[in-house]
């Protein structure tokens, strides 16, 4: 298997990979749905070792330190009726990362990231219909060669959606389990919207589902990501 590693530009944090850029990378490797585990933030500019386990599922490490671990899977996941493109726009208006972001210099849905650098999802509530979104133009750094974007950007942006769909106010939380499927790529340039919502909460888990648009409302990709709360956090 291939080394990998996560540039500084897609970071999530300031020291460690986005999440759901780090999975959808995992997941490239395999061409196929897998579920997976964060064990650790992942450190940027540094290689990965992946190796190949039984049954499917492979294992990323940073020297002896497993960072990851990817299980091939099933999506199972009911989209519910998504605004409109304009809806999208409006509601990303009330993107709480205005207010307060923990991480604005985080690739998908960081405050201070540029056009053409970062993704500048900015995910709104939608109160009556119990969710968020936002609108998302793919740039051409995102081309993977054909004018469609690669697979790894569509399951970014999947990931801080899901974030926001489930907080109430802001909070610490840690992306732990991201489950993408991409249906098909979307192009660049396409007015697409992303959004998220609650699947569930028991204690300090939390599960959200997020799905991406094409700019004809079709569901172009879909997630399912589990997020921890820390059991002590800076507040």
């Amino acid at each position: 298997m291939p080394t990998l590693l996560i540039a500084t530009r897609f970071r999530g944090p300031p020291d460690s990979a986005n999440g759901g850029y780090f999975a959808g990378t995992v997941a490239s490797l395999a061409a196929r749905t897998l579920t997976v585990r964060l064990l650790k933030p992942p450190p940027l500019d540094a290689p990965f070792e992946v190796r190949e386990l039984p049954q499917g599922q492979l294992q990323i490490l940073y020297g002896e330190v497993p960072v990851g671990r990817a299980t091939p899977a099933e999506l199972s996941l009911a989209v519910p009726r998504a605004p409109r493109y304009l809806e999208a726009v409006e509601a990303s208006r009330r993107y709480a990362g205005f207010r307060f972001h923990r991480f604005p210099g985080c690739f998908v849905c960081g405050t201070q990231r540029a056009r053409g650098d970062g993704l500048r999802i900015f995910a709104g509530a939608i109160p009556e219909l119990a969710l968020v979104a936002a609108p998302w133009v793919p740039d051409a750094s995102l081309d993977r060669g054909d004018g469609k974007v690669r697979p790894e950007f569509m399951a970014a942006a999947l990931d801080c959606p899901g974030y926001y769909a489930v907080v109430e106010e802001d909070r610490m939380m840690l992306l732990a389990e991201f489950t993408a499927h991409i249906d098909r790529p979307v192009h660049v340039g396409d007015a697409c919207t992303v959004i998220g919502w609650k699947l569930g909460a028991e204690g300090r888990k939390h599960e959200a589902g997020t799905a991406l648009l094409d700019g004809q409302g079709v569901v172009c990709g879909r997630a399912r990501a589990l997020w921890i709360e820390p059991k002590s956090t800076d507040g």
